[in-house]
């Protein structure tokens, strides 16, 4: 667990006043790879807890394997694989409650989730989307993409979404967010109308013409969202008890080792 802070100066500005009780600490979780089930389950224990304690939020970043959500503004029809290609790729539909069309989920594609007290944060919904767009916006400028603009559906170069945005909201409790492609194979993208565009999402490595580093995406995610939402303390976690643990690897034994490992366990006691 570690400590994540701003430059001072930044933390100067958005530190809460001397009686301020609206003040929020942050818990980020750089999760990596998550399964999409896992990652629902954990979303809805935080928008449980951060209901029941209104000075806590959180910001999940992760990615997942491909599949593809659709929300409350999509429809079968935007996803142009039929049910067998789906079925041989091994990617599910899933119906999900957040706002916005269908999204394809990859590798390679920054998933970000906060889960904000948006009242205590004194923010209606208009509010916090332009403020999340607006991290997306910082970011993409960040990595060089300067001519990336905030629309409803998310974040646009030219007529091609290279972020996707769809909340939902509880109790006046944010979840969902927001999906950033970084360098994904952008090739299935044609066939999924993510948004509701009938253009393909793009990615910050296309237009960027360049490598981009998953790593420094994370960290820009991070500071943006912190000086966007006048959050200037956060802690950094990198695993969650409520998700499961990653599998040890296995060593492997050489095969007259695995034979007698084998053949003492068939005999008998």
């Amino acid at each position: 667990m570690l400590k994540y802070a701003l430059k001072p100066n930044i933390v100067e500005q958005h530190l809460p006043q001397q009686g301020d009780d609206r003040f929020t600490i942050l818990d980020v979780y750089l999760l990596g790879r998550v399964d999409f089930e896992a990652l629902l389950s954990l979303q809805r224990r935080l928008v449980y807890e951060v209901s029941g304690q209104r000075d806590r939020a959180a910001l999940l970043l992760c990615e997942h394997e491909s599949l593809i959500s659709v929300g409350r503004q999509g429809s079968r029809s935007q996803i142009h694989f039929d049910t067998n290609e789906l079925r041989l790729k091994g990617w599910p539909i899933r119906w999900v409650n957040r706002g916005g069309g269908c999204l394809l989920h990859a590798p390679g594609q920054l998933a970000v989730y906060p889960v904000l007290p948006l009242d205590r944060l004194q923010l209606d919904l208009p509010q916090y989307l332009d403020r999340l767009r607006h991290v997306l916006v910082d970011v993409a400028a960040d990595t060089g993409v300067k001519n990336a603009i905030a629309e409803p559906h998310g974040l646009a170069i030219g007529e091609r979404l290279v972020a996707h945005v769809g909340i939902a909201v509880r109790d006046w409790v944010s979840y969902f967010g927001a999906a950033l492609n970084i360098n994904p194979d952008l090739d299935p993208f044609r066939r999924v109308n993510c948004g509701g565009s009938a253009e393909p999402m793009t990615s910050l490595e296309r237009e960027r013409r360049l490598a981009v580093n998953p790593t420094m995406i994370q960290q820009r995610v991070v500071e943006r969202f912190m000086e966007r939402f006048a959050l200037p303390r956060v802690t950094v976690h990198h695993e969650h008890p409520a998700l499961p643990a990653a599998p040890r690897p296995v060593r492997k034994l050489p095969t007259a080792q695995t034979f007698l490992v084998l053949r003492s366990l068939l005999d008998p006691i």
